[in-house]
């Protein structure tokens, strides 16, 4: 098998990558890197060390983001970047919205403080985790269910890597024990359960589940 994918099944940025590849039925293998520790070799896929990377026969890449844009041209059959320009847009702006923004606070702010931190036995910051629950995604997902409205998709009503990448952070947002407020933003809660029930999403599910069952009793218990 020639396309191997670098990285740790719990980065969101990994399981984009995985995802893509899953719902083109493209075959590919995993080999585990871990972030912001990788070995010296990994820094030639990737000179800042960041996961994911893919390599391709000869072709190495970077970014989820660029790596599923390749993937979507590679493999067009399924196509999940829009088929105008101004759809293609927008699916680009709703990826970077769930990298860029999302991120920060669903992956590297809860889902790092309530498992991460305490599984490397280092304290969580539960006052940030707050603020970030309750002043700053808040507006975050008020504009993503502006975005959705009543169509079970982003973008053209199809799936596309705009779903794809909003879900991503909100799974990690569950690995850290919290989920959408179905009653305050009902239909983004309704796209994350669709996600969740796709057969891509259920064939990755259950290890990495496994995975935050093992980080967490790995954490030292509260006395």
């Amino acid at each position: 098998m020639s396309l191997t994918v670098f990285g740790a099944p719990l980065s969101p940025f990994v399981r984009k990558v995985r995802l893509c590849l899953l719902e083109k039925q493209v075959d590919y293998e995993l080999e585990f890197v871990m972030p912001f520790t990788p070995p010296d070799w990994y820094y030639e896929l990737n000179p800042l060390g960041r996961i994911p990377a893919l390599r391709d026969d000869e072709v190495t890449l970077a970014d989820s983001s660029v790596i599923c844009q390749y993937l979507n041209e590679r493999h067009p059959t399924n196509d999940l970047l829009g088929s105008t320009p101004a759809a293609r847009a927008q699916v680009r702006w709703l990826e970077k919205y769930a990298d860029y923004e999302i991120a920060p606070l669903a992956t590297f702010t809860v889902f790092a403080n309530r498992l991460l931190k305490p599984s490397m036995g280092k304290p969580c910051d539960e006052a940030l985790v707050q603020k970030a629950l309750n002043e700053k995604l808040p507006p975050h997902f008020d504009y993503l269910e502006r975005q959705l409205g009543e169509r079970e998709f982003f973008v053209e009503d199809r799936l596309s890597m705009a779903d794809i990448a909003v879900a991503c952070q909100l799974i990690n947002l569950e690995h850290g024990a919290e989920t959408v407020d179905a009653t305050r933003w009902p239909g983004l809660a309704a796209h994350l359960a669709r996600m969740k029930a796709r057969q891509s999403v259920e064939q990755i599910l259950p290890s990495e589940q496994r995975m935050v069952n093992k980080l967490r009793s790995q954490a030292p218990q509260a006395q």
